[in-house]
């Protein structure tokens, strides 16, 4: 029998996954059971989440007297920005290079295994839009940490890095998709949580060829393709040289499905062009008001808005936008704004 779960069950299941403590998960599971329908189809589903939430009551429990140091990877490691990242691959593949190379961190870069010991964060920017990109330790077929599965089973996107320079890129890239494939944290072309298998959760994930400038890479590229049909698209890229970089901003800003909305007050000429307001792809004018300000939401009767007056190679190009000029047109609270919209939103009792 099909589940037939709701829209709003579908958005506590999605809140889920990006939840940041015990306690924001024992919220979005209560959430998902009062929205689930209750039927035969639904009948395991519901036990595991009842079963989630007795589990999760005990450790917050638990939690009051534990010391901070033993908090989750997750819970130390707040989210920024308008989207998380997550670097993941074996030993040596070149995840802090990447990291150096698209962010002011400065991790430790070596040419031995395992050199980074705890997830490091860094902001990377696309355009005027920040990028949350965080460089896990090091996975290997018998090296999977609870924390590092928590981490990648809530983030946005996941980088897999694949070293175009190893001789064993197709060995070691099957191994640690096959130990992901053993575990309820899988990598995938899309975001999702599977109803046919309880707990089991897909990470949205790109793979990221790093090294493309060495010598064999073209060779090595080719036995990739021949001999592991990889589950996700692929970009080609080198950290040290610099090539693709600019593509695999822009990848990640595209598959984040981020949209900037740029604000005007009632009784000012111009819009602010420097500071975005940063919603997702489906989210509507009541989001931005809600970001700017609680008492605006509550408000809110609609707007009028300025849609994207420049458009290079498909992309709008900020550089090239000009003042609003006209009316604009005017809209309700339910419009979902286009990137790089101007609104000027419309507030009264």
């Amino acid at each position: 029998m099909p589940a037939n779960l709701t829209p709003r069950y579908r958005q506590a299941e999605a809140a889920l996954r990006q939840a940041q403590s015990p306690a924001e998960q024992l919220e979005c599971l209560q959430r998902m059971l009062r929205e689930m329908p209750k039927h035969k189809g639904t009948d395991r589903l519901q036990a595991d989440v009842k079963s989630r939430i007795a589990k999760l009551k005990i450790a917050i429990q638990q939690s009051a007297s534990t010391p901070a140091a033993s908090r989750s990877a997750a819970a130390r490691l707040p989210r920024q920005g308008a989207g998380r990242v997550l670097l993941v691959g074996p030993p040596n593949v070149g995840k802090s290079q990447l990291l150096a190379a698209l962010t002011r961190a400065q991790p430790d870069i070596a040419p031995y295994p395992f050199t980074t010991q705890a997830p490091l964060p860094g902001m990377m920017s696309f355009q005027d839009c920040p990028i949350q990109l965080i460089d896990l330790p090091a996975m290997a077929a018998d090296c999977f940490s609870v924390e590092t599965l928590e981490l990648i089973r809530s983030a946005d996107l996941v980088w897999l890095v694949i070293d175009l320079d190893s001789d064993t890129l197709v060995e070691d890239t099957a191994a640690l998709l096959a130990q992901f494939a053993s575990t309820k944290t899988r990598l995938g072309r899309q975001s999702q949580v599977d109803l046919r298998e309880v707990g089991v959760s897909t990470t949205h994930t790109l793979a990221v060829l790093n090294k493309c400038d060495a010598l064999s890479a073209n060779e090595r590229y080719a036995l990739l393709n021949e001999f592991l049909e990889l589950p996700f698209d692929a970009i080609q890229v080198s950290a040290i040289r610099g090539d693709g970089l600019d593509q695999l901003r822009r990848e990640a800003f595209e598959r984040l499905q981020i949209v900037r909305v740029y604000t005007k007050h009632p009784q000012a000429d111009q819009a602010d062009l420097t500071r975005p307001v940063l919603i997702r792809r489906g989210e509507t004018l009541l989001e931005v008001a809600r970001q700017l300000h609680a008492d605006l939401a509550s408000t809110l009767r609609g707007g009028r808005v300025w849609s994207q007056a420049a458009i290079s190679e498909g992309q709008v190009d900020l550089r090239l936008r000009e003042p609003p000029v006209g009316e604009g047109q005017l809209v309700k609270s339910c419009y979902q704004p286009q990137d790089a919209d101007i609104v000027e939103l419309h507030a009264g009792r």
